[in-house]
């Protein structure tokens, strides 16, 4: 009786321990005393509620994770259609988020960067101008260059209404922060915050020279867009001041490696990207 007592004991504290078994139903069967029966019945009762009770909570934690997937994907569809409404105002930014992220990735790839620190470079990359939303029609219409105070001031401040835009978005992580800073500079010359140095996240830095390289490169309508060699130029006479000197020699073989995006306009709807990069777990 007292070995049958020791073992039923035995079998429970492992139930509790969440160690679950069909042993206890043993105790069920003819032949143990009615306490000991009893005693089994209800822990098998209880085993079974607990079960089901943990399957519930696991198909709860999965239709919150669907839930949570689809926020995210409503959410990045409005940020999309925010980003795409740029096109309709300026011809220059279809295709210009796109190849800016192209860019930027091939650059942290080449630099042996992990893959989520690929993923957030490319969200920054992607949405780093959602901020010119802000911007009034004398910006977009290119009809006068000259570079009033006013204008300056109006340029200078759509990282901060990118910022604005995207900050609840927590999800996009250290992305933001690209958004925030690829106009900083390593001599602190840059804007927003007048950063240098190592002060600007990496992630900015190379969204930066790869915005810098795609402006040089493409047409506007007040610049003829340069070539690949005198796009090298151009980043290279930064290179130390704007740009961190490394990055730019590793931007530059790798666009000597495999080529560049020049002259390929690209889709200008972001929101397939966006989903693709942002939705992920």
């Amino acid at each position: 009786m007292k070995d049958e007592t020791e073992k039923l004991i035995s079998i429970i504290e492992q139930v509790a321990e969440g160690n679950y078994s069909n042993d206890i139903m043993e105790f069920t069967k003819p032949g143990h005393d009615e306490v000991s029966q009893r005693i089994a019945e209800a822990v098998g009762m209880m085993m079974v509620k607990v079960e089901a009770r943990e399957h519930r909570l696991e198909q709860l934690i999965e239709e919150l994770q669907e839930l949570n997937r689809r926020l995210k994907e409503n959410i990045l569809k409005t940020v999309a259609t925010i980003a795409n409404a740029l096109g309709a105002r300026d011809t220059y930014t279809e295709g210009h988020a796109i190849r800016v992220a192209a860019y930027a990735v091939r650059l942290a790839r080449r630099l042996g960067l992990s893959g989520e620190d690929i993923k957030n470079i490319r969200i920054g990359a992607i949405l780093h101008d959602i901020g010119k939303i802000g911007f009034s029609d004398r910006v977009f219409s290119n009809q006068d260059i000259r570079a009033t105070d006013g204008l300056l001031r109006e340029i200078r401040n759509h990282p901060g209404i990118g910022v604005n835009i995207l900050n609840s978005l927590d999800f996009i992580g250290p992305a933001v922060d690209y958004v925030h800073y690829h106009h900083e500079r390593l001599d602190g010359s840059g804007y927003p915050n007048g950063l240098k140095g190592e002060e600007i996240p990496l992630g900015a830095q190379i969204v930066s020279i790869a915005d810098c390289f795609d402006a040089i490169t493409t047409e506007r309508s007040y610049q003829k867009g340069r070539d690949n060699r005198e796009a090298f130029s151009i980043l290279r006479k930064m290179s130390g001041t704007h740009l961190a000197p490394d990055l730019v020699e590793a931007f530059i073989q790798e666009i000597d490696e495999n080529g560049s995006l020049r002259g390929q306009q690209d889709s200008p709807d972001i929101a397939a990207h966006l989903q693709a990069l942002l939705v992920q777990d």
